[in-house]
């Protein structure tokens, strides 16, 4: 019996033994086939504010909210920039009639006119004329005096005169007004459309919109208020795109490269997965970030690594903490393909997350947007 007991205990030892080096064979294992990161969910803020100063007459979203680009989110007092679009478009009416009037030329009742000046005068001229010539035949009789003959002279002298004056004018009424008179009217012209498009532009600009998808954080300013460029109106947070901002140690960073695919994990959703993708790796390496540094990583440089994920309910949140699992087979399956190992990763902007590659910021700049457009 004792001894058919201490076999038993013997297998029972063997076998612990057995399954101790199993566990630890998968746990070995796991570590070279998969790289664990740990991080949290980061996501870009705007800061959303009118290109217009004038007191807010309406705002039309609340905290929380969800909002979409081109949606109407507040409206400033407008009367301002209705008056100045209505004086915009008078004066360039105003301008228009006058360019259509010297396009059109001198009208038919005006050459006529001027025609019958420039007549009238020329019979002037002959009657001056014949008086001279009178008062020449009365000098030598004694009749006339030379008083006479010099009036008689001057007379003649300045009907001429005026009839070429009214020969000029009729000649100009057939011409027309001068091309450089018409090129001056259309660019004062052009001047009052430029304005009127300006004012349109500013009165535009006293609705604020939506630049991209979000969902509204803080309404700064309210009802009232006086509004500016500086002034920030509402804070949103974009919903697209999402990533996990976490750091991978300097021996690990042959393992990865932009593209690979990864799983997220979180806390709060501790039974979902979420696909990721790696699309950005830092170019400069930084000291292990305070909220993670312990007595053994605080002297070893890490390279912040950025994996965009598919939030398609929207429960990936700012600053949630969260597991980022890279199966490494991808590396081998890469280097299979290309026949020598990839590139060493580097930065860069890619058309998956358009993301400025910079290093070492714990937080993502906030960036402001004046609605204009806007545009998106």
């Amino acid at each position: 019996m004792k001894r058919f007991l201490g076999v038993m205990v013997c297998m029972g030892l063997l076998g612990g033994a057995l399954f101790a080096w199993y566990q630890y064979s998968l746990r070995e294992r796991s570590k070279t086939d998969e790289l664990v990161l740990y991080g949290n969910v980061d996501l870009r803020q705007v800061e959303l504010a009118f290109d217009g100063s004038e007191r807010i007459a309406e705002l039309l979203v609340e905290e929380g909210d969800r909002i979409v680009p081109g949606q109407l989110l507040a409206r400033l007092d407008a009367k301002r920039y209705e008056y100045a679009v209505a004086r915009a478009q008078a004066l360039l009416e105003s301008q228009r009639q006058v360019v259509a009037r010297l396009e059109a030329g001198s009208r038919p009742e005006e050459i006529h006119k001027a025609r019958a000046d420039w007549e009238a005068a020329q019979a002037d001229v002959r009657d001056r004329g014949q008086t001279l010539r009178r008062i020449e035949k009365l000098i030598p009789t004694k009749a006339a005096t030379q008083q006479d003959l010099d009036d008689a002279s001057a007379a003649a002298e300045a009907a001429r005169a005026r009839a070429k004056a009214r020969q000029a004018t009729f000649d100009l009424a057939v011409a027309g007004p001068r091309k450089e008179d018409i090129a001056a009217a259309k660019a004062m012209l052009g001047r009052y459309a430029a304005e009127l498009n300006l004012a349109k532009h500013d009165l535009r600009n006293a609705q604020l919109f939506a630049p991209s998808p979000a969902i509204i954080q803080d309404r700064v300013l309210e009802v009232g208020d006086m509004a500016t460029p500086q002034k920030t109106v509402f804070t949103a947070a974009l919903i697209d795109p999402v990533w996990v901002r976490a750091y991978v140690a300097e021996p690990d960073l042959g393992k990865i490269h932009a593209g690979m695919v990864a799983t997220i994990e979180t806390d709060s959703f501790p039974t979902k997965k979420y696909e990721g993708r790696v699309g950005f790796i830092s170019p400069t390496a930084e000291f292990t970030p305070k909220p993670v540094e312990t007595s053994e990583l605080r002297t070893k440089l890490v390279y912040q690594v950025r994996v965009f994920a598919k939030n398609p309910q929207n429960e990936l949140r700012l600053g949630m903490p969260a597991t980022v699992r890279i199966d490494l087979a991808q590396l081998a399956e890469s280097k299979k393909e290309s026949g020598s190992p990839p590139k060493r990763p580097v930065a860069r902007d890619t058309a998956e997350n358009g993301v400025a590659a910079s290093a070492g910021r714990s937080t993502t700049q906030e960036t402001s947007l004046p609605a204009a457009a806007a545009r998106p």
